[in-house]
């Protein structure tokens, strides 16, 4: 069975900023998501059947999660925010948890219901913006995985403060992001060419308050999301001033290196979070 809803999607011009980042970006993973992207080809059945027998595995980060991490899901009550696309929720669900997928788009939601419907399984699939998770009551899941997906979004502060609120005392939040140094960096070609960085961007960074408006319009055109560099201290401090205590931390290396410098550092982050009681 499969459930659905629709939260308020907040679609303020944060900021100041010229663009509906929401709507945008929104539009951007739909597209995305009818091209079948990578982060939007559904598990098939082997998969799921696999869940259901006790052998599953999620990712954050391209590689596996650390040890000990997320063990045994069966009863537990898991958001997967914004981590539509089916491919995390269903294999969750199929191992035994009850999970609630929340999404921007529309088109990654789809999917999830594609794999539900197709495998039977329960899971519910509601629509929003993830700094909004007003359609949740205080308290309602043991569990949420995030992953990278809050650099679609101006402030992650807020994102943290709801996941917080909708955890139970010692709940756990699994995240993951980039290393913002991946954002500093000039994007000329002719650099990555000859294997050099030039930093020209300073932290937090943004594609709307950054970019030459010249280039966001070419990047709007070809319907790409906008993205943003948050701060560590936003990140993973924004975690501990929502009320967290961080339990683990985890770095991986990016398997199709875009930018030079992820050929000599791992630039993805992961942490492992408990909600104080």
């Amino acid at each position: 069975m499969i459930g659905s809803g629709n939260a308020a999607l907040l679609s303020p011009k944060t900021m100041n900023h010229p663009i509906d980042i929401l709507a945008h970006n929104q539009a951007a993973w739909d597209r995305q998501a009818a091209q079948g992207c990578e982060w939007s080809a559904p598990v098939g059945p082997e998969a799921i059947a696999e869940a259901r027998a006790g052998r599953w595995q999620v990712h954050l980060t391209p590689g596996p999660l650390p040890a000990g991490w997320l063990e045994q899901v069966a009863g537990l009550r898991i958001l997967c925010l914004a981590a539509g696309g089916g491919q995390q929720a269903p294999l969750l669900a199929a191992a035994g948890a009850e999970v609630t997928v929340y999404d921007a788009s529309a088109g990654q939601l789809a999917q999830d219901r594609a794999v539900a419907e197709r495998e039977r399984l329960d899971l519910r699939c509601v629509q929003g913006d993830m700094r909004d998770l007003g359609v949740f009551a205080d308290g309602s899941f043991d569990l949420i995985f995030h992953p990278i997906s809050n650099l679609y979004v101006p402030d992650v502060r807020p994102v943290w403060r709801e996941c917080a609120r909708v955890l139970v005392p010692g709940g756990t939040l699994l995240s993951s992001f980039w290393n913002p140094v991946v954002f500093i960096g000039d994007r000329d070609p002719a650099l990555r060419a000859q294997g050099l960085v030039k930093p020209v961007w300073r932290l937090p960074y943004s594609d709307v308050e950054h970019l030459p408006p010249e280039a966001l319009a070419d990047k709007q055109g070809r319907g790409e999301a906008v993205v943003f560099g948050h701060t560590l201290a936003d990140q993973i401090g924004g975690q501990l001033d929502a009320g967290f205590v961080l339990t683990g931390f985890h770095e991986d290396w990016q398997p199709h290196p875009r930018f030079v410098v992820e050929n000599v550092m791992p630039t993805f982050m992961a942490t492992r979070a408990v909600k104080r009681a």
